[in-house]
């Protein structure tokens, strides 16, 4: 008895509370309510701790690394150029060598870091500029890939309307083949290659030494296109496809094939 009346008691509270309680607004019977849900005081703990490690990562400052940085292999990187709030990210690399592609000079802030650590500086300044102009009177084309190149003078591509000259189409060998020596030479490792954007001056020189890890030329165009996504362009691909490795030194055993 005692316990049913009991059972009543609550029943009757229960029923007053909810009189007290504004209407409910109504809901989607299809609504997912997991994510009302309460957290588990695992999943707390979780959120606490990553709020901590955010809030210390801001305090000490950020590591922000260069536009399309990336590990080509052990003791050598790639990127685009580096500004002055990738340095500290450029430091924690321990570099001995930059080998910079561009044919501006150095900025003087890069500069005085590169003094700073001791880090020695390699440029072998390839143009990336555009230049567009009319087609020459009389120019032969041939094609490759589907694409309408045009000599002499130079390299273009042919679209509807005008005649474009690609950039980096005469790509200068003996620069590639300067800065692949420089990079093959362990004692310049680590080493940061790169150029403006890190995309095609800085894709052709690691193509090149795709080739000589023996990398097939799928392999090869694939991590290119990984960098250069739209901006892709037929002559660096066939710079690449190309270029004779024979006259390099043998791979040093420090590279993974």
């Amino acid at each position: 008895m005692r316990q049913e009346a009991t059972c009543s008691l609550v029943l009757t509270q229960d029923a007053q509370h909810r009189k007290n309680q504004p209407p409910l607004a109504e809901e989607d019977d299809d609504r997912d309510h997991t994510d009302d849900a309460m957290p588990p005081p695992c999943s707390i703990l979780l959120r606490q701790e990553e709020g901590e490690a955010t809030a210390a990562a801001a305090g000490e400052g950020l590591l922000v690394p260069p536009l399309n940085f990336a590990m080509v292999d052990h003791g050598v990187y790639r990127s685009g150029f580096p500004d002055i709030s990738n340095l500290p990210f450029v430091e924690s690399l321990r570099l001995r060598s930059v080998l910079c592609l561009c044919p501006e000079p150095y900025p003087e802030a890069n500069q005085e870091f590169l003094r700073a650590h001791g880090i020695r500086l390699f440029q072998f300044g390839i143009d990336g500029s555009k230049i567009r102009y009319p087609p020459p009177t009389g120019t032969a084309g041939y094609y490759y890939g589907g694409i309408s190149t045009f000599g002499p003078g130079g390299t273009g591509v042919f679209y509807p309307g005008a005649w474009v000259a690609e950039p980096f189409v005469n790509i200068p060998e003996d620069r590639i083949r300067e800065a692949l020596k420089v990079v093959l030479d362990v004692a310049n490792h680590p080493v940061l290659i790169h150029c403006k954007r890190g995309k095609h001056r800085t894709g052709c020189v690691v193509g090149c030494l795709r080739k000589l890890q023996r990398w097939c030329l799928t392999s090869i165009f694939d991590e290119y296109q990984r960098f250069a996504a739209a901006k892709a362009r037929v002559s660096d691909l066939r710079f690449m496809e190309l270029f004779d490795i024979s006259s390099l030194k043998h791979l040093p055993a420090s590279f993974s094939c």
